[in-house]
C-alpha cells in the first residue's frame, strides 16, 4: 500500500464539501428553511422591520406570560391540594403501620 496514488480532489468537489451538497440543493433547502423558521418568528410575534423592538416585545411577553404561568400553577395547585391533603392525611392516620 505505500505505492498506492490518490487523486487530488476537482475544485468543485471542495465547493460541494464546503456546501454540503450541490449548490442548487443547498439553496433550495435553505429557502425552505428560512420560510419555516419565518412562519414561526412571526408566530411569536417578530417583525422583520423592526427587529429590535420585536425582540423587547417578545421578552416582555415572557416575562408577563412567567408571572401569569406562576399564577396559573399556584391556583391549580391550591385546588388539587383541597382534596390531596387531608385524603393523604387520612390515609396516614387510619393506614396500617
Amino acid at each position: 500500500m505505500p505505492n498506492d496514488v490518490r487523486d487530488l480532489p476537482a475544485s468543485q468537489d471542495n465547493l460541494y464539501r464546503f456546501l454540503g451538497g450541490t449548490p442548487l440543493a443547498v439553496a433550495f433547502r435553505l429557502i425552505l428553511l428560512s420560510i419555516l423558521v419565518g412562519v414561526v418568528l412571526a408566530a411569536i410575534g417578530f417583525d422583520p422591520w423592526n427587529i429590535l423592538h420585536s425582540i423587547r416585545m417578545l421578552f416582555q411577553r415572557l416575562w408577563d406570560l412567567g408571572f401569569d404561568a406562576v399564577n396559573w400553577l399556584w391556583r391549580y395547585f391550591l385546588l388539587g391540594a383541597v382534596i390531596v391533603i387531608p385524603v393523604w392525611l387520612l390515609t396516614r392516620i387510619f393506614g396500617k403501620r
